[in-house]
Parts: C-alpha cells; sequence; structure tokens
C-alpha cells in the first residue's frame, strides 16, 4: 500500500510543469498520505545558506516565497545541519524552534522533518506537522525519510528546468548552468540541435516555427500514411480475424480523425509549434486521460493511443531527417547519443556534443575525443527538449553547460577558446621532432582509431602507428554484419594508411556500452556480462570472419597486429589462439601469403594483472585497456553519471595494477602498451614513462600535447616522481603532485581552470 502510494506521488511529481508545480504535487499529497494537518517544503536559496518557504498545505500560503529562515535558524535548519530527521512531539518547547510570524504554526506541537539531499548537497526540509502532541512513530518517519529520497532527484531535475523554461517563456535572458561530466575537453560555443529518439512521445524537443502551413501539411502526410498503414492491415488480416476483433481497426481509424485528435494537433501547430511538438503534447494528455480511467478496458486503451501517436511521429521524424539543415557551429543534444547520430552531421558543423546520460568513459564520449568535439556528459539536470536553436557553451574541462551566460563569463569562454586555438598551432611545432625525453629516451606515441576520419588526421599529426583500432566501430555503423570482404577492405584501409607502422587491431569488442543495434544483447549487468572475447568465442563463426579478414588485410604489408579484449583466464586465450592458428592455416591453403602477425592480450581486468607473468608468456605483447581496468578496480560503472566522481585514473590501486602488468610484461622480455584515455593525459606521461611502458596510444587531439610532456621532462626525474607518488594514499594527492610536476616544466596550458 505505501509503495503504491509513493510510486503514485513520484509518477505525478515526474509530470509537473516545473519546480512550484512540483513542490505543490508533493505538500498535497503527502499530507494526505500521511493523514498530517500540515505539510510544508523549505526550498535552500540559491548561493547561500537559507531556507525559503516554498510551499505548503496547512500553513499560511500568502508567506510562500517571503518567509526566510536564515543559516541555521529554527528546526529546519537543524534539519539541514544534521542532515537527518528531527522528529519532535513538542516542537516550541525546543531550544532551535525559530517562531515565524504570520506563518500559523503556534498551535501544531508535533515537528517531522526530513532533509532532501541531492549528490551529498541539502536542497530544502520536507516537514509534516500536527496540532496532537505526539511523537511521529518508527512507519511514518521511514516513509517520510523515503519520499524525500525518491523525490530528491526529481526536485533537482525540476529546479533546473523550471529556471531554463521560466526564462524560455518569457523572454528574460537569466543564466542558468548545468553540472554534467567532462566527456571530450575544450570549449565550444554555439547552436544547440536537439536529436530525439526515434519515435518517443515523451522525448519530442520543443519548437516553434514559421512556416506553419508546411507543418500541418507534413502532419496531415504523417497522418495519412498511419491510416493507409492500417487498412492494410486490416484487409490483410480480414479472413482471421472475427467481426469484433475486426472493428478495434475502425476504433484507430476514429482516433486519427480530423475531427478529434488531429483536429487537436492541427489546431497547436497553428498555434506556432511544429508538428511533432504538437503530437507529443496532444497524444500525452490523451494518453494520460485513458490511464487514469478506473475501467480496466478503457485503461488500455492508453496503449492504443500511444501506438499510433508513435507511429504517426515515425513519419514525422522521417520526413525532417530529409529536409534537416544544420548550423555552423552545431552544439548536438540528445538523451543517449549514438554512433549514427553523429555521423549524421557534416564534421565541419559540429563543434560540440551533450548528452544527458552516459559519462566521460562511454563509447561516445571516446569517439568525440577521437574527433577532438568538446562534449559533456551524464547532464541529468538538463531540460533538453526545450534548448533548440538555443545558443549554448559547452566546457568539457569541467563538464559543464551553460545557457544565456552573463557577458563576463561569455567574454572569458571566448577568451579560452582562443587560447586552445593557439596551443593547437603552437604544438604544430612539434610535428616532425621525435618523441623523446630530455634524456633521450624514445616513447613511441600511437593513436586510437575506428573512424575513416581519424586516418587524415592521424598522419597530419604525426602518429607512428595504431595502438587500438576499433573494430566495432565499422559494425556500429552498419545495419548488418558486415561481410569477410567488407571487412577485408575496411583492415586493408587502415593498415596501408600508416605502413609499415604497427596498426593493433583489436578483435570485435561488443557488450557492455556498445551494442549492436542488429545483435542486440540484454542483460542486467552488461559489463560483467557477455562481452568481449566472451561474446566471440560463444559465435566462433563471426571471430573467424574477422580474423580470416585481417590476415588477407595484411598480404604485402606485414604491418598487422591482433589484440584481443576481455581477457579474463588462460583458457580463453588458448582457444583464441587456436582459432586464429586455424584461420592462418586456411588462408594459407588458399594461397594468401603472409606471416602470422604478433598477437597480444589487452589487460582490461583485475585477473589478467594477477596472471600477467602467464599472459606475457603466450603471446607477443600486452597492452593495458585503463578504462576498462581503472572500472573494475574501483566498481564504479564508466557509464553511470552518479557515481563518475568516483572513476579516479591516479586512484593508488589503479596505479599499483599498471606498475604491476609493466614489470611482469619486461621480465618476461614482451613489450607493453597502454591505450587507455589515461595514455592521452600529460599529467599522466610522467609516470607511464617511469613505469616502463614501451609505447602509449592515445585519441589524435592529445597526441602533441603528450610528445610535448615527453620532451620536457626527463626519464631519471619521471622515476623520481613516481617513487613518490606510489606512497600515496589518495588519488587527489596523486593528482596535485603532477600538476606541479607540469607547471616545474612549464606545461601549465595543460592545466584548465574553472571559469563559472
Amino acid at each position: 500500500m505505501m509503495l503504491e502510494m509513493l510510486r503514485k506521488i513520484v509518477q505525478e511529481v515526474n509530470a509537473a510543469e516545473g519546480l512550484n508545480d512540483a513542490l505543490e504535487i508533493i505538500v498535497k499529497r503527502v499530507r494526505d498520505a500521511m493523514g498530517t494537518e500540515v505539510c510544508s517544503v523549505y526550498m535552500r536559496e540559491p548561493g547561500s545558506e537559507r531556507f525559503v518557504f516554498t510551499a505548503t498545505e496547512g500553513l499560511n500560503e500568502a508567506l510562500v516565497g517571503e518567509a526566510v529562515l536564515d543559516p541555521g535558524e529554527g528546526l529546519v535548519g537543524l534539519v539541514a545541519e544534521r542532515e537527518e530527521p528531527v522528529n519532535l512531539d513538542s516542537a516550541a518547547t525546543h531550544p532551535r524552534f525559530q517562531r515565524v510570524p504570520g506563518l500559523g504554526e503556534e498551535r501544531y506541537q508535533s515537528f517531522l522533518g526530513a532533509p532532501i539531499i541531492h549528490q551529498r548537497e541539502v536542497l530544502g526540509v520536507l516537514v509534516v506537522q500536527q496540532e496532537e502532541r505526539r511523537r511521529f512513530d518508527e512507519s511514518e518517519e521511514a516513509f517520510l525519510v523515503t519520499m524525500s529520497a525518491q523525490l530528491a532527484g526529481v526536485i533537482a531535475h525540476a529546479k533546473v528546468t523550471g529556471a531554463v523554461e521560466e526564462e524560455l517563456d518569457s523572454g528574460v535572458a537569466t543564466p542558468a548552468k548545468i553540472t554534467g561530466i567532462a566527456g571530450a575537453p575544450g570549449i565550444a560555443i554555439g547552436t544547440a540541435v536537439v536529436v530525439s529518439p526515434v519515435a518517443d512521445l515523451y522525448a519530442v524537443p520543443r519548437r516553434t516555427v514559421k512556416n506553419r502551413r508546411a507543418e500541418v501539411r507534413a502532419f496531415k502526410a504523417a497522418l495519412e500514411s498511419v491510416r493507409t498503414d492500417i487498412r492494410t492491415v486490416a484487409e490483410n488480416l480480414s479472413d482471421q480475424l472475427n467481426a469484433e476483433d475486426h472493428a478495434l481497426f475502425d476504433v484507430y481509424l476514429g482516433i486519427l480523425d480530423d475531427s478529434r485528435i488531429g483536429a487537436e494537433v492541427a489546431g497547436l501547430i497553428k498555434g506556432g509549434q511544429w508538428a511533432q511538438g504538437a503530437l507529443s503534447q496532444v497524444m500525452i494528455e490523451h494518453i494520460r486521460h485513458f490511464e487514469r480511467m478506473e475501467h480496466s478496458y478503457l485503461k488500455e486503451r492508453a496503449v492504443d493511443v500511444k501506438d499510433l501517436g508513435t507511429r504517426v511521429l515515425a513519419y514525422l521524424q522521417e520526413a525532417d531527417k530529409e529536409q534537416r539543415s544544420y548550423p555552423d557551429r552545431t552544439i548536438l543534444v540528445g538523451e543517449d547519443l549514438t554512433a549514427t547520430s553523429l555521423g549524421e552531421i557534416p564534421r565541419e558543423n559540429l563543434v560540440g556534443i551533450i548528452s544527458v546520460r552516459g559519462s566521460g568513459n562511454s563509447h561516445i564520449a571516446i569517439l568525440a575525443r577521437a574527433m577532438g568535439v568538446p562534449t559533456v556528459m551524464g547532464a541529468v539536470d538538463l531540460p533538453y527538449t526545450r534548448l533548440q536553436d538555443r545558443e549554448l557553451i559547452v566546457d568539457g574541462y569541467y563538464g559543464v553547460v551553460l545557457l544565456n551566460p552573463r557577458k563576463d563569463v561569455k567574454k572569458r569562454y571566448q577568451k579560452l577558446l582562443v587560447q586552445d586555438e593557439a596551443l593547437s598551432k603552437d604544438l604544430e611545432s612539434l610535428l616532425d621532432l621525435p618523441s623523446e625525453t630530455r634524456d633521450g629516451h624514445r616513447l613511441p606515441l600511437l593513436v586510437n582509431t575506428g573512424l575513416m576520419a581519424d586516418v587524415a588526421r592521424s598522419l597530419e599529426q604525426g602518429a607512428e602507428g595504431v595502438g587500438l583500432y576499433r573494430t566495432e566501430v565499422p559494425f556500429l555503423l552498419r545495419e548488418r554484419f558486415p561481410s569477410e570482404e567488407e571487412q577485408r577492405q575496411i583492415y586493408r584501409t587502415q593498415l596501408e594508411a600508416f605502413a609499415p607502422n604497427p596498426v593493433t587491431m583489436r578483435t570485435l569488442d561488443i557488450g557492455g556500452d556498445k551494442a549492436l543495434p542488429y545483435f542486440p544483447i540484454e542483460e542486467d549487468n552488461p559489463f560483467l556480462g557477455w562481452r568481449g572475447i566472451r561474446v566471440t568465442l560463444d559465435h566462433p563463426e563471426i571471430f573467424l570472419a574477422q580474423i580470416r579478414a585481417m590476415l588477407k588485410a595484411n598480404e604485402g604489408l606485414e604491418n598487422l597486429q591482433i589484440m584481443l579484449p576481455m581477457i579474463s583466464n588462460i583458457a580463453e586465450l588458448d582457444e583464441a589462439l587456436d582459432l586464429i592458428h586455424r584461420s592462418h592455416r586456411e588462408i594459407l591453403q588458399e594461397g594468401v601469403v603472409c606471416e602470422l602477425p604478433p598477437i597480444g592480450v589487452m589487460v582490461e581486468v583485475p585477473a589478467a594483472v594477477y596472471q600477467a607473468h602467464a599472459l606475457a608468456r603466450r603471446v607477443d605483447f600486452l597492452s593495458v585497456g585503463s578504462n576498462d581496468l581503472t572500472q573494475y578496480l574501483l566498481a564504479v560503472d564508466r557509464n553511470n553519471a552518479r557515481v563518475a566522481d568516483l572513476y579516479h585514473s591516479f586512484h593508488p590501486a589503479v596505479l599499483r595494477a599498471l606498475l604491476t602488468v609493466a614489470e611482469a610484461s619486461r621480465s618476461e622480455g614482451k613489450p607493453v602498451s597502454i591505450c587507455g584515455e589515461l595514455a592521452g593525459d600529460p599529467l599522466a606521461a610522467v609516470l607511464l614513462l617511469a613505469m616502463g611502458f614501451d609505447v602509449l596510444s592515445m585519441n589524435v587531439t592529445s597526441l602533441l600535447k603528450v610528445k610535448k610532456a615527453v620532451r620536457s621532462l626527463s626519464l631519471e626525474g619521471a622515476r623520481k616522481v613516481l617513487d613518490e607518488v606510489m606512497i600515496m594514499d589518495e588519488a587527489g594527492q596523486v593528482h596535485a603532485r603532477l600538476e606541479q610536476v607540469l607547471r616545474e616544466h612549464g606545461l601549465e596550458q595543460f592545466i584548465h581552470s574553472r571559469v563559472g
């Protein structure tokens, strides 16, 4: 009963238009659910510790927005200070009780307050009160605590959304700042283009249009297309359904009648909304209307209405895609962006990316870094459906999105943008210089690739080869598995472009956050599930075709290296090696002339760290994938924005694991590289150099920055720094020491300070 009550309240609050509406729903529903006489919410004032009386059921509503408690004042201040519930049977006798004139709470004896906390920040306090002098029982206290915890995220989102929507509706340019996670470094100032998920009525961006007639025509065309589909299905099933079931198709056609829902949508379009937004608004209203009905038959009609609306929306989206144009400085905004959505925008137009979901180490962020596009991930509070055509600033260094920034803030970001461009030009002087330390130690710098666009940029930036070619990217960009010959051609292009330098191709690495649309993998815990080598060993036909394509592509070039991902035990490695040797024998019999290339293992899981010696003895090289290794060592899902701040590349456990792998590989006489994001961090270059990594592989945008760092250091000095940090207990200490090292070597340009 209580759980159902919680669910209904949260659902209703989620559907609220803004913060004020959400708070009004909360105080009314919580008071009714708990049977109390008063329920109020006090919200913390932005930029201060004061609490404002924001919503109430039972106290003086005339003081909403007017009554304020100073920091630490009253029982509300006590709840916020303690960050836990306060339950009193006689509030007025408590030493912290603060009477607010005119509020009308003097006669209420019982007081129960619970803090509303979101991401460790106290947003407000939820309070219930009663005249009867009694202490609220454990179940009531638990309910209020549960409610405040459930609503914290909703309130945080409504707070930002409300501020942004108020500005959009009133035309008053109120600055808004949304904090996410740094995805790809850099600054972008541009115009938002919102990409909504395919046919999702609840994720349609709001947009106004000038050519209303064209929108009405597009809507009517989509409507007629759906009508035609329904009639066709009805005809095809006419012999298989009885008259009663067949009559449902007439009901569907009736719902789409121009005089009913169609007329409502057309009316909104004529008022200035674009067709998709008008359709979304009308259909959601009707869906909610049916969902609220008690009769089960009528309630089920909500599913029909949603299905019909989704079908119409799909046709509208298809028509819109054909006509879509992109501003010169496009900032792509979406809830859950994909590689395909990136590929639809001309590269010269794309200057920034914002994704509501994901983290700085999710696949889309990695692609963004490869493309050199400033990106913010995990911007969960972003009201993205309202941002179409708005000017935005993307701070990819600190994971911040700014809407309507103050003039001085915008000016500082423009200055940073100019500085970044100047730094890029300055680094060009290093293009033809070797990557070696001041005391002559060579540290080759390779690139991570996956897109064809990476090739030209990598060569221009002086890459010495490819340390990681993500073979899953061509698979992700198709609607089916590429054939062996298609793969051979793709791999040949990569190998030829970088010959005679090495190209390390990782075998298909899907699962986790990389799902193929035509080969979906649905699991409760995908990062600990069926991914990487586990998938391809279970499907040897996929693995064998890929290996054969790689070996054939290597004919006459001999610069291929093959790398196996997600190896967690020796048996997996032995099985994979057997299949590689089998493929090699087969192509030799077919007349292809090529040597068996070097084969390596990607060290990405803790088990591989502790078996590094055994792995190194069986292969030609080891390569650390620091992104996955870090997430597995720290038990932090790198796609989860809630725990992204716990993902520390310089965590002492991560550093010890890296050193263990480097030492094991060296003792077995095998080279070791690192191809995670850590390899492209100038701060990390100090440690990786000292640990003995033979090769660093990174995104092309980091290449010259890391080269600059390497050329400014000495191997001897780096080893002294490594000795210092390996006895440190916290990632923050390590990070601070490495920043100090960069400053000492004149590399402060790689340390970015926060603007606003």
